[in-house]
Formats: structure tokens, sequence, C-alpha cells
């Protein structure tokens, strides 16, 4: 038998992945154009040329040793270009030296809480939150605190974060573009949170870190992410190419660090240690090569934009209500009855697969992943239209 404790979390297990088999089960029955699939953050559109002639160039290439054990941080020339990257937009001072290569976010998340926490320390989280963060969270013996946003902007409230700072908080993990709001929190609000967090750090005489997830970072329409690494000296930015390269599948992240941040040494020997131990020993090589040659292409965000522009407007028009998001590709609408979970069973009569917001720790929303084709969101509206006139 398996643990009591993994038997537990399976109970609970992704609502996200439950609906994605669920919309794979009835495009079978359907057809792929009747079936609307909101569910699932798996970007659309294909890389950039950029990216598929690098892979061409490597995969034809006779360079020796291309695919072998490297630095457990990984190649530093790739590190080096990303840190280039970053002080080149910020004005900073990073070196490879500042930069681990990931399996991806996750396993950035997973390798920085490794790193940190000691047993029943805890992590702050904002609701709404993704909602693997707490099985992260608990991976490493730590205790998630989750703490309410503002219901009408999805913001964090600073002094109701300083309420909820005990002796045991070791980090603030943020995800800004959010998922699933897709709400961008400003320069204003993550210096607030730094304020609040270098005054409880200098009260309890320990630091106190900001972890920033921020995978749909390169996903914002006409507003600022702001660089956390040049607000807060002990932040920890997560970044990975899946989203903004259209990459998902190759799981190529990063961890970023301030070279000013509290005993930073040891702080990149212990994320360098703890991406072995993990057994993600390293990001997959090639791809790793292939980020350094196309470290600046990108996505044209305004795929995305149209497609929020329409999906929002045409909700909106239907009488659901939802904060319009900054970035990211997620729209979060409020249910239409207060059960979320029965009104995403109310959907699937329509061929709509939605996630509900209780997984997230925001019940009596949905999140629609709007990372589908135009077409499918044109062929859905006649769906959320019909179900939002069953309630209206």
């Amino acid at each position: 038998m398996i643990s009591n404790k993994i038997s537990n979390r399976l109970a609970g297990s992704s609502m996200i992945r439950a609906m994605f088999e669920e919309g794979t089960r009835l495009k079978k029955l359907y057809g792929e154009d009747k079936v609307f699939d909101f569910s699932l953050g798996n970007p659309d559109p294909e890389p950039p040329a950029e990216v598929k002639a690098a892979l061409r160039e490597l995969a034809q290439s006779d360079e020796l040793g291309m695919h072998l054990y490297m630095n457990n941080a990984g190649y530093p020339e790739v590190r080096e270009t990303i840190a280039n990257k970053i002080n080149k937009e910020t004005g900073l001072n990073l070196t490879h030296n500042n930069i681990v290569m990931t399996v991806g976010a996750g396993g950035a998340l997973n390798v920085v809480l490794k790193t940190l926490l000691d047993p029943d320390e805890e992590v702050i989280i904002f609701a709404p939150y993704f909602v693997e963060y707490t099985s992260y969270i608990d991976n490493h013996g730590g205790k998630t605190v989750i703490v309410n946003t503002d219901p009408n902007t999805f913001l964090p409230d600073p002094e109701l974060l300083r309420s909820k700072i005990t002796p045991s908080t070791k980090a603030v993990l943020i995800n800004t573009p959010n998922n699933p709001t897709g709400v961008v929190y400003g320069a204003d609000v993550l210096k607030a949170i730094a304020r609040v967090l270098e005054e409880k750090g200098k009260e309890y005489g320990h630091t106190i870190y900001i972890i920033s997830d921020e995978p749909y970072r390169k996903l914002a329409y006409d507003v600022e992410v702001p660089n956390i690494l040049t607000i807060y000296r002990n932040a920890i930015m997560i970044d990975c190419f899946s989203k903004s390269l259209s990459i998902p599948g190759e799981r190529m992240g990063y961890i970023a660090t301030n070279p000013e941040a509290d005993d930073i040494d040891t702080l990149m020997s212990g994320l360098i240690y703890c991406n072995r131990v993990l057994g993600y020993v390293n990001a997959p090589a090639l791809f790793q090569k292939v980020i350094a040659k196309s470290i600046d292409a990108a996505v044209d965000i305004n795929i995305y934009k149209e497609r929020r522009d329409l999906l929002y407007n045409s909700l909106i028009s239907f009488g659901y209500e939802c904060v319009k998001p900054d970035g990211a590709f997620y729209l979060f609408p409020k249910s239409l009855i207060a059960d979320d979970v029965e009104f995403k069973n109310r959907a699937l009569k329509y061929n709509l697969l939605i996630v509900p917001g209780s997984g997230f720790g925001a019940p009596g929303h949905f999140r629609l992943a709007y990372c589908v084709s135009l077409q499918t969101i044109k062929n859905s509206l006649p769906a959320f239209e019909a179900l939002a006139k069953e309630f209206r």
C-alpha cells in the first residue's frame, strides 16, 4: 500500500488534470470542434522560429560532449547569458553564479523550498494560488499559511500579510502574473510587501525571503511586470520558458538571486546541492543550449491578448463577473452559483470544461485557460451564453 499521506493527497488531487482527462473523453464522443476545453494551461501557439532554428542547428552539430553531464547548476555559458539578459533589463550585476538551471518552474520551486525550509517552518501564499503550492511546501516539511487577497482586485493587503507573519515564517511565495487570475502585482504592491518583510525580519532576527514564481512574466498586456530582484534583495526569482517560448514539455526553468542577498554564497550552494539530491540533476542539456541561442525570442503576446479580449468581453456581455487580467492566459470569473463544483458539473452539459475556483483557494469562481485556439473560443461562446441563461 502507498503511504497514508499520499493517499490523502490523491483524494484531493488536481481538478485541472481531471478536467483535462474528461475533455479527452468527450472529444472522442462528440468531436474536437464540439468540446471546449479551458482546463489546462497548455500553450496553443507554436514556439518562435528562433527556437526551432536553434534546435535544428544543435541537432545537426558535430560538437562533442553535447549530451554529457554538466555542472549541477547548468552550463556556465547558458547561466551567464540569462544573467546578462536580467542585467540588461534591470541594471543589476548578476553573474552565472546567481543562476541555477532547473527542470521547469515546478522543479525550481521544489529546489528552493528544499533549500530553505526546516520542519514546520511557514510559507505564506496568497489566495487564489496555483493549486500545487501547498503540496510543494508539504514536500519539504513546511506549513502553508494562506492569506486572502482583495476579492475585487485579487491584490494582497500588506497589513493583512503583516498580521500573519510569525517567528516561524521563512518565506512569502508570490505568483505574478498570477495563475489563476491573470493579475499583475505592481511595483507599489511589491514594495509594500518588501517593507513588511524587512520590518518583521528585523523584529524576529532572521531573513524572510520572497519566492517569486514568474512563469508568465513575459505574457503581460500593456503593463510592466516589475523585477522582484530590484525591489527586495532577499528575493528568489523563478522563471521558465514554458509559456514565453511555448515549450512546456521541454521543462526549462531557472532560479535567479540578487548578489546582495544575505549569505548569498551559502544560499547558492544550497540551491545547487538540492538541485542534485532531489533527483532533477540538471535541466535538459540540449535545450539549455537552445535557450542560450534564442534568449531574445518570445511568443507574440498579441495572440493571447486577442483571445483574452474576445472571451472577457463576451462573458461580461453574457452577465458573468470577472476581473480583467493584465497578464498570463487565464480568466477567473465568479461562478453563477455559490457551489463552483456544481457549476463545473452544469457546464459539462454544454461540453464546457472549466476548473472550480475552490481548488485555487477561491470558492465561488472558476478558471478558464484561454491558451486555446481562437476558433475554439469563438465556437464556445454560444455554450457560455446558454450556461448563463440557465442561471439568469
